[in-house]
């Protein structure tokens, strides 16, 4: 690499921002939270992304979790195929691969809610379950703290987004392993944008993360115990554009895997997603989308996924929803 594209990627590097969250999680002054308030929302603005750390997840936890992942998915193909999802399962919790050479190089082990019948964990390593257990209950809280956090960014009254989003049933967690690049491949997850409020991602310490600003790739680098947010889709219909879902990819490492957990701070399926009145009505904004049923957006994107489509024009996005300009 040149001086040239190392001094570019330090640049691209300090674009995102990393955040420190004890101020919510303590008794903060407010000055210290509205610093914090103005940070994320230039951030979720300009890049739909930024890092939080102290955020209350134990980095114990955390550093166990990518251990036991990690072991998991280099446990023989037959010992993961055990835990294959289970037929009729809203979401296909269980094991799963993509080593698709047109489309994704991952596997991956979905998680829903504890309670869930449809869960399935391996055997070996033989923590798995409670380790997955308790990193779900963790994202879970900061979650909460997130949401509120957003609210204040949008000028929301601080319940408006708990209430509207107080079911917890359709949250989800997945563990992922992206195998090492090819010479001819280094793609591990295409671009693409979230169907999720927002996202909160654990990486490893292997770099690959990117969100598309202007045309250009951003690396999100990995930082020792900062979780990775992004806003998904479902925030950007709800504040009417104002905060965007970014486009973002994983590009795979040369010579070794790459491991991450992804947690999606959901709605429920049966609830109707349409511009909030704070960001049309009440300030004489058109709407630019339509409403429409959030399960069915979800088949949708999975029909589209099912297909193996790879240029994002062809992708079932929220913009099948929106309202022509007049």
């Amino acid at each position: 690499m040149s001086s040239n594209q190392t001094k570019l990627t330090l640049k691209q590097m300090a674009k995102i921002p990393t955040v420190d969250l004890s101020p919510f999680l303590r008794e903060g002054s407010e000055d210290e939270k509205r610093k914090i308030v103005d940070t994320i929302s230039e951030a979720c603005c300009m890049y739909g992304f930024f890092q939080i750390v102290n955020h209350g997840v134990p980095l114990d936890l955390t550093s166990q979790a990518l251990k036991v992942s990690k072991s998991f998915f280099e446990s023989p193909a037959e010992a993961k195929l055990k835990c294959c999802p289970l037929p009729n399962a809203p979401v296909p919790a269980g094991y799963n691969k993509k080593p698709n050479p047109s489309y994704e190089f991952n596997e991956y082990l979905i998680m829903l809610p504890p309670a869930s019948d449809f869960n399935i964990f391996p055997d070996n390593p033989p923590e798995f379950r409670e380790v997955m257990e308790e990193l779900f209950s963790q994202f879970l809280k900061i979650g909460m703290v997130v949401e509120k956090i957003l609210s204040e960014c949008l000028g929301l009254p601080p319940c408006v987004l708990k209430e509207f989003n107080n079911d917890r049933s359709w949250d989800f967690l997945i563990a992922i392993s992206y195998l090492p690049a090819t010479e001819k491949e280094r793609i591990g997850a295409n671009p693409h944008k979230d169907v999720s409020c927002f996202t909160i991602v654990l990486q490893d310490e292997v770099a690959g993360l990117e969100v598309e600003k202007d045309g250009e790739w951003i690396l999100i680098a990995p930082q020792p115990g900062a979780l990775v947010v992004n806003i998904g889709d479902v925030l950007q219909v709800l504040t009417n554009d104002k905060f965007k879902s970014p486009r973002h990819r994983v590009l795979r490492p040369h010579g070794r895997s790459r491991n991450s957990f992804a947690f999606f701070h959901n709605l429920s399926g049966d609830k109707w997603i349409q511009p909030l009145p704070q960001f049309t009505k009440q300030i004489a904004e058109p709407p630019k989308y339509r409403p429409f049923l959030y399960k069915e957006y979800l088949q949708k994107r999975r029909e589209s996924k099912s297909k193996h489509v790879t240029r994002l024009e062809d992708e079932i996005t929220i913009s099948h929803y929106a309202i022509p300009e007049e």
